[in-house]
């Protein structure tokens, strides 16, 4: 009985997992406008980690919600290119069009939230989704297409702590 029971939790939990929908997460060979491809660069301070984060809600009351699934950058001197993955959006059915996110990178270790060098791309719109709808063929996952270059540098507060300590250290050095 407790197999039959853990069989059917199994089939249910992937069940739920193919209507999710799924984004491209890289940010080389987009299409722009007309159909060029260009690059999305992260540059300024060397970023180790970037995260999506999916926008929910209103201007004014928006939500940010990060999606599972962090990835690196590849090493130099490629280093400002993503290493691409297909990230699943919980709660969000394969075909859905309108979806907002947001690209967010760090450097150092921890998460978005926590870092000092950090920065965000503007808020992108995605087409449909990818992943197995309910009815339907599979759909390819959309890429981030209209993605921005980012440039990030150090928090304020970081800059100002290292002037402070660097202005500490002359005039004691007088």
């Amino acid at each position: 009985m407790k197999t039959a029971i853990a069989v059917l939790a199994a089939a249910l939990l992937s069940a739920t997992a193919f209507a999710q929908g799924t984004i491209n997460f890289n940010n080389r060979n987009l299409a722009g406008p007309g159909g060029t491809i260009y690059h999305a660069a992260v540059t300024g301070i060397p970023a180790e980690f970037a995260q999506l984060y999916l926008i929910t809600g209103g201007a004014g009351s928006e939500a940010f919600t990060p999606i599972p699934g962090i990835t690196t950058f590849r090493p130099a001197p490629l280093s400002a290119f993503l290493n691409p993955i297909v990230l699943a959006v919980p709660g969000v059915a394969a075909g859905t069009t309108g979806v907002r996110v947001q690209m967010r990178v760090w450097a150092f270790a921890g998460t978005w939230e926590t870092a000092t060098v950090r920065g965000e791309s503007s808020i992108i719109t995605l087409g449909p989704l990818g992943g197995i709808p309910e009815n339907g063929p599979p759909l390819v996952p959309p890429n981030l297409d209209g993605l921005p270059a980012i440039v990030i540098f150090p928090e304020p507060s970081t800059l100002t702590l290292a002037l402070l300590g660097a202005a500490v250290l002359l005039f004691r050095r007088r």
